[in-house]
């Protein structure tokens, strides 16, 4: 597995934005501060949450802005895992996701474990940005008898 990114001061935040193109209002910072300072995946929904209870007042419209602007300029990573929630990751090296369905937690994988093989013939024009490999996962079904 990864380690952990590690969390970041709100200076050290402030710099991160700028060096992206991201204009370090406060709430930006601590929508970021949060996320690295948790260094695990979240929903803009427990961001939001995490944010006020640190004293910040924000708006979810700014928390969600903040999040695509972030993601975006290649600040963070968005994680589609489930269809109906999106996950935001502090780390944003190549890498790929174990989705636990029950608890809805997303885990890091190293891509160094993962090896993709036959790949399709790509559409003339384009090259290949990257590959996102998520494996869901839940409890094993315990069969009677």
């Amino acid at each position: 597995m990864l380690s952990r990114i590690r969390p970041h001061s709100e200076s050290e935040i402030g710099d991160l934005l700028r060096d992206h193109g991201v204009h370090p209002t406060a709430q930006r910072v601590a929508v970021a501060y949060a996320l690295f300072n948790r260094g695990t995946h979240l929903a803009a929904e427990d961001l939001y949450q995490l944010v006020k209870s640190n004293g910040t007042r924000v708006s979810k419209a700014t928390v969600y802005n903040t999040l695509g602007a972030l993601a975006k300029k290649g600040v963070i990573r968005e994680v589609i895992a489930d269809p109906n929630r999106v996950f935001y990751d502090p780390n944003t090296s190549p890498h790929h996701h174990f989705y636990n369905e029950t608890t809805g937690e997303l885990t890091d994988i190293s891509v160094t474990e993962v090896e993709v093989t036959g790949l399709p013939q790509l559409p003339t024009g384009v090259e290949l940005h990257g590959i996102d490999v998520i494996f869901r996962l839940r409890p094993k079904k315990i069969r009677a008898g």
